[in-house]
């Protein structure tokens, strides 16, 4: 199977990141949906912004000439289009769930998925923790084969990896298909099985506990353990960073699921905690970590 049209349904940050993904790098038409015309307009606008400021450095870096880059901006522009209706995804061969990470929501989407699209379209979630089978329970028994998890990192325009994971309903051949989507979009597919944190959280999950760990025992200010991990080649972002603009929210319901999941090595960060208390939570309120 081959994906020739695709959809995002959610134009928040990481939707339209996505949807700039799929635009830029796969050279497909991507339909994003949102709750009204005026949000998925703004997400569309937001890809487009992404594009824009990729295609400026191509051109400081010399990596690309000016008509090259206006050219692949406004080639961006005509494969997006923004919609309020399901109705628009009738010829969609890939849709990516890109909603807040609530499962009742994620599965209100899917059911209106399994109603509106064609039965041989993959059916995927962006979803970081969620069961992938808790979410296909949405859907029709004929159509739970077709539906898994692409998770896409923050920012995915930046971020290398995909996870593709395979609930045990999945056909091998949905997790192909999506596997060579990935590529097509100029991304590394890693495949998982639908456990808790996947691959890349589990790991990042352990790592990012000791750091806040040391940071809480130490008294060192988040941005110096940002500076170092930024340093040391590891990552391109810290994880105080990494948090403000998931969402510190979300980042400690994540931390708990992985926590009761695979035990104690897995931490809260104490600091985290007091923010969201306070109503900080990132980069979506202005203040998290740092002032935004």
């Amino acid at each position: 199977m081959f994906v020739f049209k695709a959809a995002v349904i959610g134009a928040g940050v990481m939707g339209a990141q996505i949807a700039q993904v799929i635009a830029a790098a796969a050279d497909l038409p991507v339909v994003v949906k949102d709750l009204d015309r005026e949000r998925a307009q703004a997400g569309v606008a937001e890809a487009i912004a992404v594009t824009e400021r990729r295609a400026e450095r191509w051109v400081q870096r010399a990596t690309a000439t000016r008509e090259q880059a206006q050219w692949r901006v406004q080639r961006v522009r005509e494969l997006l289009h923004a919609t309020d209706s399901y109705e628009d995804l009738r010829d969609v061969d890939l849709v990516i769930e890109a909603v807040p990470e609530d499962l009742p929501a994620k599965q209100q989407v899917f059911a209106e998925l399994d109603a509106h699209t064609p039965g041989h379209a993959l059916l995927a979630t962006n979803t970081s923790s969620l069961s992938v089978m808790s979410i296909a329970d949405a859907v029709s028994p004929s159509r739970r084969s077709r539906v898994l998890g692409l998770h896409f990192f923050w920012p995915a325009a930046a971020m290398r990896v995909v996870e593709v994971v395979a609930s045990e309903d999945t056909s091998p051949e949905a997790v192909q298909a999506a596997a060579n989507f990935v590529q097509q979009a100029r991304k590394a597919p890693i495949r998982s099985l639908d456990s808790p944190g996947f691959v890349v959280n589990r790991i990042l999950g352990s790592m990012n506990s000791e750091l806040w760990a040391f940071q809480e025992q130490s008294a060192t200010a988040p941005a110096e353990i940002d500076d170092a991990v930024r340093a040391s080649g590891l990552l391109p972002m810290g994880p105080f960073e990494v948090a403000d603009q998931i969402g510190l929210d979300t980042v400690v319901r994540v931390a708990r699921e992985l926590q009761e999941a695979h035990g104690n090595r897995y931490g809260v960060h104490a600091g985290m905690l007091e923010l969201i208390q306070q109503g900080h939570l990132g980069a979506k309120t202005g203040r998290g970590f740092y002032e935004h």
